[in-house]
């Protein structure tokens, strides 16, 4: 929902503030073209979770939600530490889009790494993270607004992207 308010937030901001010919909107006018904005951004949301929604019934994944959105399926449970804020987790992984397509995967890339609740990994990668224990092996569906949001990464994931992980965690370190 952050996410949400801070796109909307720069789009009034430009739509408002850039256009040098444009009349003075009044408060009423710029909270209706808020309103239809948040509209929009719910009607995205739910368009997205049906996707997602039907992408899962057809493979049976058995898959949970979080209240921002992110669905998650742990498939394996490992007996390790688990995934804490400010540790170093470290895991393998492969990242698809809906359709198929292949984005990223450890197997070419290299295992994956990052200190927990510091940022430079996608948001809802690191909510589902969090979820986990070493050894752990688990489906992520990350909508948009947890992945690359509006403008994708500019390499292999399109804009408005829907993307898939499946991940192990292989270690949890200091």
């Amino acid at each position: 929902m952050k996410n949400i308010f801070i796109v909307l937030l720069i789009y009034s901001c430009f739509i408002f503030g850039c256009h040098p010919k444009q009349k003075k909107l009044s408060y009423q006018d710029m909270a209706q073209h808020q309103e239809n904005l948040i509209r929009a951004n719910k009607y995205l949301l739910s368009v997205d979770a049906e996707k997602i929604k039907a992408y899962a019934k057809r493979r049976n994944w058995n898959m949970k939600v979080t209240d921002s959105g992110l669905w998650y399926y742990i498939y394996e449970h490992g007996t390790g530490k688990q995934a804490l804020s400010g540790k170093l987790a470290i895991f393998s992984y492969k990242s698809w889009l809906l359709d198929g397509t292949l984005c990223y995967s450890s197997d070419s890339l290299g295992p994956k790494q990052f200190r927990i609740g510091k940022g430079g990994i996608e948001s809802g990668l690191e909510e589902g993270v969090l979820l986990l224990h070493e050894g752990d092996k688990a489906k992520f569906i990350l909508p948009p607004h947890l992945a690359f949001g509006i403008p994708g990464d500019g390499i292999k994931i399109p804009r408005r992207s829907i993307l898939v992980y499946d991940i192990l965690l292989t270690q949890i370190s200091d």
